[in-house]
């Protein structure tokens, strides 16, 4: 297996979109329940780890950014030649 190339587009089953909706969902959820029940130092520690990763957002910006993800998958056009 090649990894694709920056750039190049993906075409992903159903099953794996789903799969990978409900990891983000679950994503959602926890970021949500944490930011609920997390001290003053959650939004630190979510930009930090963040910033290590490359992209430094806050903890709200991160959640909105999970939820469009969700939405990419949710509203894709279907694959040519796939069901409708």
């Amino acid at each position: 297996m090649t990894p694709r190339t920056p750039g190049q587009d993906a075409v992903l089953s159903a099953d794996a979109a789903g799969f990978i909706r409900q990891a983000l969902v679950s994503c959602t959820h926890a970021l949500a329940g944490a930011g609920a029940h997390a001290g003053p130092d959650y939004h630190q520690a979510v930009a930090g780890i963040t910033g290590n990763a490359g992209r430094g957002a806050t903890a709200g910006s991160l959640y909105y950014d999970v939820c469009l993800a969700i939405d990419y998958l949710d509203f894709a056009p279907p694959a040519e030649g796939g069901s409708r």
